[in-house]
């Protein structure tokens, strides 16, 4: 057996699914349509006069594939693997799994393999269009030698990372918010010192150097540049980019070891056992509803009667009319232990609100992309975490069997989906309070003008609604945990990341923007029927196919429009699509919601 039965069973019945066949067919797929929108973009603005031309072309199309893929891949493992083992203990089954005579190896590296396997296989998928890509010239073998390897470490680094955190952390949000947030640390940190922030040198290497070697995407800059210089400083490893290898390798291992070390001290974990001494919310929640919904809760229990349950009196807490939020709001429905990610966040918004002072203090415009630069990422990764928070909202109640304790209640529709819309805002008041708190200082500042500043917040609303919104969506409309926070999550990072890459291939490949925005047209439009194969494929809707293609196209617009100045059309857009895109999710949440959550099949 390979690895343990955990490795050997995902490997027999992978190709038995049809989604393994159609993810590496999509990747391969949308890697070769953005070659062709390249070629088209090339061919539509600039002659190519000689072979010269193509090379230059090869070469900016190479780190355009090698750039995305690296993206993604990078938080996919690490959001397959933290997802993989957390539906695992939400489901129980990990216990079973302790139960047996798996070894912790076994478990621990079967498992991490397991959900690697997806991301192992759409690499294998995308070798072939590197190759093809190489017949344009300016790119040898030994670059996409050097990009591949740089990648497949990346992948190993990050689904290590993942699945410790998941088997450490109790809650589904948790592991996912942590495994972001650190991943996003760690760029950020060696990101700044390849700015020299810390300074030029450390031990006798320049910093760059150092950042080269820790950090994947300066590594993977300087695997696709033709030649990586050797450095006698290095020792035996020479260059920078093997310096990586190691260090992935390394800490792939060593986070491996302590996993395989800890995994029976961690579970059943400390959380749990604490759970045992008080009510669990749940229970709570649902002591309250129904009939027993509509009478003033006692505030403490009386004196034990003889054959009571209970063995001594015990206070009980009032539960708000709509049990739902109160749930979310006022018991640990997820977890008790969320201070370490708290800490994070606070950490990654000083860092970009350090950067942005600098630069509104000092009037830097040389820093002014690297402080901007902070604070899209800032934003993109409140968006995420809001969107994570709303879909395990879902996913956890599923997996933990209280989804049907809670459908068999008379919970209305609007008080579920409203409550849980409600608990996501609260818990995740943090990541949304402090990028607001940031814009809000760039307004006192007077580095954005007081229309630009409202213009800022209102889309801000928007996309933070439709964040929540999408993530409830998702898990109501997916009954496997994993599918759905893929789907979730996916679906953010294609609608910024996908269209932040076609905005950087518009600014390499420079023209006229009529020129460019047909070659555009069929990439956007690809993405739009991926979208609506996403949201609307369980729930057919033309609201939602509506959304679906519109979203796209107003991001494009929007990031378009801003690049020309015009604030207002850029607005408009985004509010108007994913305002559109919110309601056309939130009504049939709430009109389908017996349906979609299976608490009738739709039959009369």
């Amino acid at each position: 057996m390979l690895i343990g039965p955990v490795f050997t069973r995902e490997v027999a019945i992978a190709p038995r699914r049809t989604r393994v066949y159609f993810s590496r067919a999509a990747h391969a797929a949308a890697l070769l349509l953005i070659c062709w929108t390249a070629w088209l973009l090339l061919t539509g603005t600039q002659r190519v006069r000689d072979v010269g031309d193509l090379a230059r072309f090869g070469t900016t199309l190479f780190q355009i594939l090698a750039s995305l893929q690296l993206v993604l891949v990078l938080f996919l493992s690490a959001l397959l693997s933290a997802s993989a083992v957390a539906q695992e203990k939400d489901r129980k089954t990990l216990v079973l799994l302790l139960l047996t005579r798996l070894t912790n190896s076994e478990l621990v590296l079967g498992r991490l393999l397991a959900s690697l396997l997806d991301v192992l296989v759409m690499l294998a998928a995308a070798l072939p269009v590197f190759m093809l890509a190489a017949l344009l010239g300016g790119i040898s073998h030994a670059q996409i030698a050097r990009v591949f390897a740089v990648t497949v470490a990346t992948v190993l680094g990050c689904g290590s990372l993942g699945a410790t955190l998941a088997l450490w952390r109790e809650k589904t949000f948790q592991a996912l918010a942590m495994t972001i947030l650190v991943l996003v640390l760690w760029l950020a940190f060696w990101s700044m010192v390849d700015l020299g922030v810390f300074g030029d040198h450390w031990f006798g290497v320049s910093c760059r150097h150092w950042a080269t070697g820790f950090s994947p995407w300066h590594a993977l800059l300087a695997a696709s540049r033709p030649v990586v210089p050797t450095l006698p400083e290095l020792g035996p490893l020479g260059t920078p980019v093997r310096l990586f290898l190691v260090v992935a390798g390394g800490l792939a291992v060593l986070l491996s070891a302590v996993a395989v070390a800890r995994v029976r001290a961690w579970n059943p974990s400390a959380e749990q056992g604490e759970g045992r001494r008080e009510p669990e919310p749940l229970r709570e929640t649902l002591g309250q509803t129904g009939a027993a919904r509509q009478e003033p809760p006692a505030t403490e229990a009386g004196p034990a009667e003889e054959g009571s349950v209970h063995a001594e009196p015990r206070k009980t807490r009032p539960v708000w009319d709509n049990p739902v939020i109160w749930r979310e709001m006022r018991t640990w429905a997820y977890g008790r232990r969320t201070l370490v990610i708290k800490l994070i966040y606070f950490v990654l918004f000083g860092i970009a609100a350090a950067a942005l002072h600098r630069t509104a203090a000092g009037h830097n415009a040389a820093g002014a992309a690297e402080a901007a630069a902070a604070l899209i990422a800032l934003l993109f990764l409140s968006l995420v975490l809001v969107n994570a928070q709303a879909v395990t909202s879902l996913t956890a109640e599923r997996d933990g069997r209280s989804l049907d304790l809670l459908l068999v209640t008379d919970l209305t529709p609007k008080e579920f989906v409203f409550g849980k819309l409600g608990g996501v805002c609260y818990n995740a008041k943090e990541m949304i309070a402090l990028p607001v708190l940031l814009c809000g200082y760039l307004g006192w500042r007077q580095a954005l003008g007081l229309e630009d500043l409202l213009l800022l917040l209102g889309a801000l609303a928007v996309l933070y609604s439709f964040v929540g919104m999408l993530g409830i969506h998702a898990g109501m409309h997916y009954a496997n945990s994993r599918h759905a926070i893929a789907g979730s999550l996916g679906t953010v990072f294609f609608l910024f990341v996908g269209v932040a890459t076609c905005i950087w291939m518009m600014i390499v490949f420079s023209g006229s923007f009529h020129a460019q925005f047909m070659p555009f047209f069929v990439l956007i439009v690809a993405g739009g029927i991926g979208l609506y194969l996403v949201l609307g494929a369980r729930n057919p809707s033309t609201a939602i196919g509506v959304a679906s293609f519109a979203c796209p196209f107003a991001t494009f617009y929007a990031v378009t429009s801003y690049m020309l100045d015009s604030n207002i059309a850029a607005f408009l857009a985004m509010s108007f699509a994913y305002g559109f895109a919110t309601v056309a999710l939130l009504i049939p949440a709430i009109d389908e919601f017996d349906v979609a959550t299976g608490r009738t099949n739709g039959e009369i």
